[in-house]
C-alpha cells in the first residue's frame, strides 16, 4: 500500500510538470503566429512556408495602406515581394507568412 502511495504521488508530480511546461511561455513564445494590424513581429519579414496566394497577398499589402503593387511575387524564403506606392513614393514591400508587411 505504501509503495501504491509513492506510485500515485510521482505520476501526480510528473502530470503537474508536463501541464506546466505547455503552458509556461518560451522565449519565442511572445510573437503570435500571424500578425494582426495592431502589431508586426520585429524581426519581419519572417521566412517559412507562406500560405497567402497572390490575391490575398495584394490585398494584405494595400490594406496597410500602399497603391498600385507591381510585381507581386513569391521568393525563395517564402515572403512575397512587390514594388508598391506610399505618400507619393515607390518603394519595395514584403509581406511574410505571419502578415507583416515591411518596407526593403
Amino acid at each position: 500500500m505504501k509503495n501504491m502511495t509513492i506510485v500515485a504521488a510521482a505520476l501526480m508530480s510528473a502530470v503537474a510538470t508536463a501541464s506546466l511546461a505547455q503552458t509556461t511561455p518560451s522565449a519565442q513564445g511572445d510573437t503570435p503566429a500571424v500578425a494582426t494590424p495592431d502589431s508586426q513581429n520585429p524581426t519581419a519579414p519572417v521566412e517559412g512556408a507562406n500560405s497567402f496566394t497572390e490575391a490575398q497577398a495584394k490585398e494584405r499589402i494595400e490594406e496597410a495602406g500602399y497603391t498600385d503593387v507591381n510585381g507581386l511575387k513569391l521568393d525563395d524564403k517564402g515572403v512575397w515581394q512587390a514594388t508598391a506606392m506610399k505618400d507619393g513614393k515607390s518603394v519595395s514591400v514584403a509581406l511574410d507568412y505571419q502578415g507583416n508587411v515591411t518596407v526593403q
